[in-house]
């Protein structure tokens, strides 16, 4: 559990890592600290209006990444 607030810092930090090593199709920061997100080029777009918000994204992608990782086999 979280002790401090979420920070747009953070959250772009995050997606950055997350566009950076190919987990997101499209990840633009918007004009006001928002950010409009696609996992895929097939999903629908999401516009994250709070760094907490960005981060339950955030924390949705990395799930489905480790849960993927550990059904590939070896």
């Amino acid at each position: 559990m979280r002790t401090t607030p979420a920070t747009p810092a953070e959250a772009d930090a995050w997606i950055t890592v997350l566009r950076r090593y190919g987990h997101l199709h499209r990840a633009e920061p918007g004009p006001d600290g928002t950010w409009t997100v696609q996992r895929t080029p097939a999903s629908t777009p999401r516009t994250l209006h709070h760094p907490v918000l960005a981060l339950d994204f955030v924390a949705e992608v990395l799930h489905d990444v480790r849960r993927t990782k550990a059904q590939t086999p070896r």
